[in-house]
């Protein structure tokens, strides 16, 4: 079984069920739900995975999937280490002196399971300043191990991390008092080699938490995200850890029915606690100040409707006028593109209800985009789209890549231009809740930034205010809906044709002509349901898929 859907589509208790006991079919008898070796679960260990290679990492989590438990072995190890070894004091944050103690028996656990000469845990006071230069006390816990470091657990405040050095975990970082400024505070020990983990449920889109997320997805600050939702957590066999630890039997029934009992506690708030997606906000994505900013009154708008019958016209007709119409008003603007930069373009794609956007690009040496003119073609035939698409390639100076709505009928077009281009040059894209959860950070970081250019035009300004937060993710809803300039109706169109065009211009796939083939690109069940096989986005499935199946 295999689910790639909408969040809002709901897994049933049956389909749950059946999804586990496929997952166990060909397990020699008894062993089904039992085989249990590992002592940290996989999203445990990709959690330390990435602490052991960023030095900045946040994992936006569900409730109680075993998180900070996980950490807490990596906060042993690290601080068991001698130096040499990446050997350093770790200092816990929680947002409360229950949090603090809870963190630091977990690591008393797991030292004694690692068996490091260390100490029992120590209750002490800690002595900081106040707000006002003041000496206060307050109570802290720790563990010392004979490399000379410690684990530290205090409450939360900055100021408990000044004149410190060593790893921070600042765990339900989004429910903490003074989140800004503790993030500030933790990032000042990175400068002399330390690490920064974030951990934490959301606490609402506008959230410092979500926004660090975000910048890490944009490319703003350098890091790694880990997400794991409850869902996740189940198929790593969380609840097979829970019937462990209870001596109740594990079977795929009882899990489903555990699962539907969790959900249904959570209620209206399963979206934010259990599936990783943070409370929504009012207002566009964009503001219109900002988009209003990157808009200049040279970038032309072209607007191409078939004529009326066009698709019935003889095949030789239709071509004649498609190339006529190429010749007239694209070719004009193409020839004026500077040879020396490198091009791309991204396309949503429509057929009859929608408009099909390209939105070519020019790179340049600063790595700001250039937008030399955006094209909407409105009820045009399929196969005069791919002429269209075909010509500007084919005229576009150094051209590197193509992002191709391939979603639906989209999916034609996509495939026939990675037939002609090869597949190093084009990704096929289905604009899925992952994609845009990875992609639109991006593209907001391009507007905040001044790295895009859009033209001046009211129907472009319309469709990138149609971007809104839905269930934690920004794109165009379903439902969003505008009349344009042509007295036609648009969806919000020009915004997912920038986004594409942004991804293009992040590929590295070479140059047609520049000696490169195209060589075959690896390709995997899962990237391929929303990325044509090109793997440079995250293989986590969809926010409500079943990964890893």
């Amino acid at each position: 079984m295999s689910v790639h859907a909408d969040p809002n589509e709901l897994v049933t208790e049956e389909d749950w069920a059946r999804h586990r006991r496929e997952m166990f079919i060909g397990l020699p008898p008894g062993l089904e739900g039992k085989d249990l070796p590992d002592v940290l679960l996989e999203h445990q260990k990709e959690l330390l995975q990435a602490t052991a290679l960023y030095n900045l990492v946040v994992t936006d989590k569900s409730r109680r999937v075993g998180a900070t438990w996980g950490v807490g072995a990596d906060a042993v190890l690290t601080a068991g280490s001698a130096r040499t070894e990446g050997g350093m004091d770790v200092l816990y944050l929680g947002y409360n002196l229950d949090m603090a103690r809870e963190f630091i028996d977990c690591c008393g656990m797991w030292a004694r399971a690692f068996a490091p000469a260390c100490s029992e845990v120590q209750e002490f006071l800690f002595v900081e300043q106040g707000e006002k230069g003041e000496e206060k006390a307050i109570k802290a816990f720790r563990i010392t191990f004979a490399s000379g470091f410690e684990i530290t657990a205090l409450s939360s405040k900055p100021r408990s991390l000044r004149g410190r050095q060593g790893y921070v975990i600042l765990d339900e970082f989004a429910f903490h008092d003074d989140a800004e400024e503790l993030l500030k505070a933790a990032m000042a020990l990175l400068i002399w080699g330390g690490k920064v983990l974030v951990i934490s449920t959301h606490n609402g889109v506008d959230n410092p938490f979500n926004q660090l997320i975000e910048d890490i997805r944009a490319g703003k600050r350098p890091g790694k995200v880990v997400r794991v939702t409850f869902d996740d957590a189940l198929h790593n066999g969380l609840y097979q850890r829970v019937c462990l630890k209870t001596g109740k039997e594990w079977s795929p029934e009882s899990e489903a029915t555990w699962r539907a009992g969790i959900y249904k506690t959570y209620g209206a708030g399963a979206d934010e606690e259990l599936r990783c997606i943070p409370s929504q906000s009012a207002g566009s994505y964009l503001p219109r100040t900002l988009i209003q900013a990157r808009m200049h009154e040279h970038i032309p708008v072209i607007r191409w409707k078939s004529p009326a019958g066009f698709v019935d016209w003889p095949e030789g007709l239709r071509i004649e006028e498609v190339r006529d119409f190429c010749d007239e008003q694209l070719k004009p603007l193409l020839a004026r593109l500077d040879p020396r930069l490198r091009s791309c373009l991204g396309q949503d794609f429509g057929r009859t209800g929608d408009l099909s956007v390209i939105h070519p690009m020019q790179i340049r040496a600063d790595l700001s985009r250039i937008t030399p003119f955006l094209l909407e073609l409105r009820d045009v035939p399929f196969e005069s789209q791919k002429q269209i698409l075909f010509y500007i390639i084919d005229e576009l100076p150094r051209f590197s890549h193509a992002a191709l709505d391939a979603t639906g009928n989209g999916a034609f077009l996509a495939e026939v231009c990675r037939q002609k281009c090869g597949p190093a040059k084009v990704t096929e894209v289905k604009l899925s809740t992952t994609w845009y959860l990875l992609n639109m950070p991006k593209l907001k970081a391009a507007f905040e930034d001044g790295t895009i250019e859009l033209p001046l035009d009211d129907d472009v300004m319309t469709d990138y205010r149609a971007v809104q937060m839905t269930k934690g993710i920004a794109k165009v809803p379903d439902n969003a809906r505008s009349v344009g300039v042509d007295g036609f109706e648009r969806h919000g169109d020009a915004a997912p044709a920038g986004a594409l065009a942004i991804f293009a211009s992040e590929q590295d796939s070479g140059e047609v002509g520049a000696g490169t083939t195209g060589a075959q690109r690896p390709s995997s069940g899962v990237m391929d349901d929303y990325a044509g096989g090109f793997g440079t986005i995250d293989s986590r499935a969809d926010l409500s898929d079943f990964t890893r199946m």
